[in-house]
């Protein structure tokens, strides 16, 4: 498999302050939502899920050289939560549809391709995995007892992934070696 060995240092630290950002929207739709401004926490809700786009192809990018196809189907999966996310905001779907089983999905696939890779640590990976199947558990009728653990191992998960890219990045020669594996 051939890719570009230039784009491994730039890309991990991409991912994270893309992270970041999506991270920072996210709280700041919510925060607009619980004060009453819906309008403008809808259009940032909009802007966030922009930012998880972009941060979806970039993971796809990223995990590429460990499994081309559940990378893809990965992004698949984080795109069509996405997209449900936004048409939500917009009433478009029935209440019954959430964007969380799909960013499971995501985050259990996210989790082993870390897992798989040599690149960055197992542990983000095990938290990523964790933080899918509480995904999982939120959307049962019985979550609402634990809805509080669960997104905060949501936050855990993704907040590691999100400061260890941020901060160390990934191992750039062992990203090249699984690249061209």
């Amino acid at each position: 498999m051939t890719s570009n060995a230039a784009a491994p240092p730039r890309t991990s630290r991409t991912i994270g302050i893309v992270y970041l950002a999506y991270f920072l929207t996210a709280i700041l739709g919510e925060l607009l939502h619980s004060r009453g401004f819906l309008v403008i926490g809808n259009a940032v809700s909009l802007i966030g899920y922009g930012f998880y786009v972009a941060l979806t192809l970039l993971f796809y990018n990223l995990f590429k050289p460990v499994n081309p196809s559940l990378s893809l189907i990965a992004a698949c999966f984080s795109l069509a939560g996405c997209v449900i996310g936004a048409l939500g905001i917009f009433h478009l779907l029935p209440s019954a549809v959430s964007p969380l089983l799909l960013f499971a999905g995501y985050c259990l696939l996210i989790g082993y391709l870390i897992i798989r890779s040599t690149f960055l640590p197992r542990v983000l990976g095990a938290l990523m995995v964790l933080a899918g199947l509480g995904w999982l558990v939120f959307s049962l009728p019985v979550a609402s007892h634990f809805a509080a653990y669960l997104e905060a191992l949501g936050i855990l998960a993704e907040g590691s992934l999100m400061l260890w890219l941020l901060v160390i990045g990934i191992n750039v020669q062992r990203w090249k070696q699984q690249a061209v594996s």
